[in-house]
């Protein structure tokens, strides 16, 4: 709806707010959230332009941002009572910039949590849907900075050589990067590629459809045990998503001169600690004895091979060897409810929030 009076246009929508931080040490919940109905001053300065907001994710590095202090410098805290944001994908309504079109498909890493928004277009990159076949919500994800993550951790950080037998391990192997991980480390020549996640479904998908050769369930199985028969030759790359226990395991049947490819730590992000988290003295120990490489990797250091790595995935993608897992939820009001179901491992791949239905895009 449109409201027009004394030439002041606006429309109503709905945004979510941060209404709560979760604490110190403590688990994020739905109510961290909240959906308030706003007027959206919807006139133009130059430059601007009215986009309406198709899909939103919803991420674990989120959950650092929460915080006052996010424990990482690249991350900016929410501020409480304002407007969240995240990576979004929109469409162009009405624009006041040439580069810009009405039908523009759009995205953004700094995209508010709105249904409708007028933006600068500085922060928006236009979008060719052809890379995903039409399918948008891939460009938050496999064709996005996930499957960059996924991607340019494994090559700058794994130091994968096909044909040298390779066996690489994933943990949070089921979520949005680890899904992408693991099969990218297989489409670069490991030649076992093992996934360490938290039920049997997912397992199950692993194995049946992401073509990795063994998944562990670390929660009904000991982990220990499982690795040693699923790496009999020890492991050589590990992708670790999660930190904590898990990661001292298969640290602990690492080769020497391996490699950790440091991507994410969400078993300690409800934890009030720096990122990443320090680690035990006996796993810091083997990694100097091992001469085993971990070095922090964040995406955003290599800006300059995103464009080559974003046409390798969407090739992946288009040929059917890179699958791109996502689990949907519809509307903004369930944005608490998919970002608590992601921390607690609700989700089989990239966790998509749906706000608006596609039409004729």
């Amino acid at each position: 709806m449109i409201v027009i009076s004394n030439t002041i246009m606006s429309t109503r929508i709905q945004k979510v707010i941060l209404n709560s931080r979760p604490g110190t040490n403590a688990e994020p919940v739905p109510d961290n959230f909240c959906v308030l109905d706003d007027d959206l001053q919807t006139a133009l300065k130059p430059g601007e332009v009215h986009v309406q907001t198709l899909y939103l994710s919803v991420d674990p590095y989120m959950r650092c941002r929460m915080n006052k202090d996010t424990g990482a410098d690249y991350l900016s805290p929410w501020p409480l009572s304002d407007c969240i944001d995240g990576g979004g994908v929109g469409v162009v309504v009405d624009t006041k910039h040439e580069a810009f079109s009405r039908g523009d498909m759009v995205t953004s890493f700094n995209w508010r949590w709105k249904t409708e928004d007028v933006v600068d277009t500085s922060s928006l990159q236009k979008l060719d849907p052809s890379l995903v076949d039409g399918h948008l919500s891939h460009f938050l994800g496999a064709v996005g900075i996930t499957g960059l993550t996924a991607l340019l951790g494994v090559r700058e950080k794994g130091h994968v050589t096909p044909g040298a037998n390779q066996t690489m391990v994933v943990s949070g192997a089921a979520g949005a990067c680890g899904s992408l991980a693991g099969q990218i480390g297989r489409l670069d020549g490991c030649s076992r590629v093992v996934g360490i996640c938290g039920t049997d479904e997912k397992c199950k998908v692993l194995v049946s459809e992401l073509g990795f050769t063994e998944a562990i369930n670390y929660k009904q199985e000991d982990v220990a045990s499982q690795l040693k028969k699923a790496c009999p030759d020890g492991v050589d790359v590990y992708f670790d998503n999660v930190g904590g226990p898990i990661s001292d395991t298969v640290i602990s049947q690492m080769n020497e001169g391996s490699h950790v490819i440091l991507c994410g730590q969400v078993s300690q992000y409800n934890k009030d600690l720096p990122y990443p988290p320090p680690l035990t003295p006996s796993t810091q120990e083997l990694l100097l004895t091992k001469n085993i490489t971990r070095e922090r990797f964040t995406v955003l250091n290599y800006m300059d091979k995103y464009e080559c790595s974003i046409l390798q995935l969407s090739q992946w993608v288009k040929a059917g060897k890179l699958k791109a897992l996502e689990t949907v939820v519809k509307g903004i009001q369930n944005m608490g409810v998919a970002f608590h179901s992601m921390m607690k491992g609700g989700n089989i791949g990239k966790q998509i929030v749906q706000v608006t239905e596609e039409h004729g895009h």
